[in-house]
């Protein structure tokens, strides 16, 4: 069976592909870690087209993938439409910010949206917030810098510029007027969701799309009679950067692998 293809700009993709291999164990799947070109939220949408485009012809033409994951909220919404029209055959996922969850979720009315600055800008997003924010008040907080943080391991950056943008993000609380509620907007943030935390008081909802891009994988596949139906699973790591960061960083975000006795192997991707 072929595999399911996952791209992101870097290793933020990893928190939804988690969530996609604890929802479909016995797939197999390929990602890749866009980081030699990274950070996508901080480029243009041509920039960020052009490689979403390199990218999933790589997977498409080395893997032939079954189905294809865009791991990015920066590549969703500058580049699905345009991988969709040149791939009309491939079943293609993308995520956007959990604002209709998030509104769900929210009894004070007052989210917060924690996001790169490049989705934040998108016309997109703004189409998002204006289905389904409602009366609710929505605060766009751009992180700049936080992902190239993360992506280099670097602790102190991470934790000074948690500090700062969950300030920015606040206050919060259950009174009107404070945000109860914050969206990850981001792959990568979910990876650092214990050191936002660190900022946040106790019950602070932070809502991410990995779940629910996963239930929705399992029903594109479902409704083309591509689940597999045997096998352990696997997993591929490929990059067009140092492949020993890709590695270290699965090995620390991404434990399931290990634990259910499949192994990860990596190839490097110019």
């Amino acid at each position: 069976m072929s595999p399911i293809g996952v791209f992101d700009s870097g290793v933020g993709g990893l928190s939804v592909l988690a969530a996609l291999r604890a929802e479909l164990p016995r797939e197999r799947f390929v990602y890749f870690a866009d980081t030699a070109f990274a950070p996508y939220g901080e480029r243009g949408d041509a920039y960020v087209i052009e490689r979403s485009r390199k990218v999933t012809g790589q997977l498409v033409a080395e893997h032939g993938i079954k189905a294809l994951v865009v791991a990015c909220n920066t590549a969703t919404t500058a580049a699905i439409h345009m991988l969709r029209a040149e791939h009309p055959v491939l079943p293609i996922v993308g995520l956007e910010p959990a604002l209709k969850p998030a509104v769900a979720a929210s009894r004070t009315g007052h989210i917060s949206v924690m996001a790169t600055r490049g989705t934040l800008a998108s016309a997109k997003y703004a189409a998002l917030r204006d289905s389904f924010a409602g009366p609710a008040s929505v605060r766009a907080v751009p992180c700049d810098g936080l992902v190239k943080a993360i992506e280099g391991f670097d602790t102190e950056a991470i934790a000074a510029l948690c500090a700062r943008y969950m300030a920015e993000a606040g206050p919060f609380g259950n009174a009107s007027g404070e945000v109860d509620t914050v969206v990850l907007g981001c792959t990568h943030y979910p990876l650092v969701k214990n050191e936002l935390q660190r900022h946040a008081p106790p019950g602070l909802r932070f809502i991410d799309t990995g779940a629910a891009v996963a239930q929705q994988t399992r029903r594109v596949l479902a409704s083309l009679d591509r689940l597999a139906d045997s096998g352990d699973g696997g997993l591929l790591l490929q990059g067009s950067g140092e492949l020993a960061v890709l590695e270290a960083a699965a090995a620390h975000w991404l434990p399931q692998p290990r634990q259910n006795g499949t192994t990860a192997t990596a190839a490097n991707v110019a």
